[in-house]
């Protein structure tokens, strides 16, 4: 999997935001929002392929998770980024 071209994570405040970027009138319905962690994960894999299990490792080495946490939460993550269409 990779990250769309065109969608760009954004800091407003303290929230995260993807849009996509190059289009003329912003359509704030496309707008999602990722909590913290999500971000980071989002800049970790930010040009680069990633599967749920590259997520799994960063949470694992970042975060005080299990593996067995980090890897259900990498795939749900995954899955919310394809129904998003964020990612390919």
């Amino acid at each position: 999997m990779k990250i769309k071209k065109g969608f760009t994570l954004h800091q407003v405040g303290d929230e995260y935001v993807i849009m996509q970027s190059g289009t003329g009138n912003v359509d704030f319905s496309n707008i999602i929002s990722l909590n913290p962690t999500a971000a980071r994960l989002w800049k970790s894999v930010e040009g680069k392929e990633f599967d749920a299990e590259t997520l799994a490792i960063y949470l694992t080495e970042h975060y005080e998770v299990e593996a067995g946490t980090a890897a259900r939460d990498a795939r749900q993550v995954t899955e919310d980024w394809l129904k998003a269409g964020i990612i390919e």
